[in-house]
């Protein structure tokens, strides 16, 4: 059975569009400079210099890494005077990065899961 399709069983689920887009958008968060770019715009917006002394990384790179999550429409950016401010506002990206940094401890291993599930139990 293909995605976004119902069979007997009844299941559906995203459609095709929908998967590829998803895909992409992880397959850009896979890179930890991007990754690390996201999660302090979801926290504060930053021009390119003060982002690429926080990552470690050379302003040629953060720049380049930036204009991708732009086009992706993950990042945004605006003027102020000379420099572009970058940000992320999108609701869904900052509860998507949210969500990751919880489920990952500091050391990298899966953090504990909380106490009560968040969801309804699946049968």
């Amino acid at each position: 059975m293909t995605s976004g399709s119902s069979g007997s069983s009844g299941l559906s689920g995203p459609s095709g569009p929908q998967l590829r887009a998803a895909a992409e958008t992880f397959d850009l968060l896979s890179s930890p400079t991007r990754l690390h770019l996201v999660w302090l715009l979801a926290r504060h917006e930053y021009d390119v210099g003060t982002l690429a002394e926080s990552t470690g990384a050379n302003v040629a790179a953060v720049s380049q890494h930036l204009a991708k999550l732009r086009l992706a429409g993950l990042v945004t950016a605006r003027r102020e005077g000379r420099r572009q401010i970058y940000a992320v506002e999108d609701p869904h990206v900052l509860t998507l990065v949210d969500q990751i940094f919880q489920h990952i401890a500091p050391d990298g291993s899966l953090a504990p899961d909380p106490p009560t599930p968040r969801h309804p139990r699946r049968p």
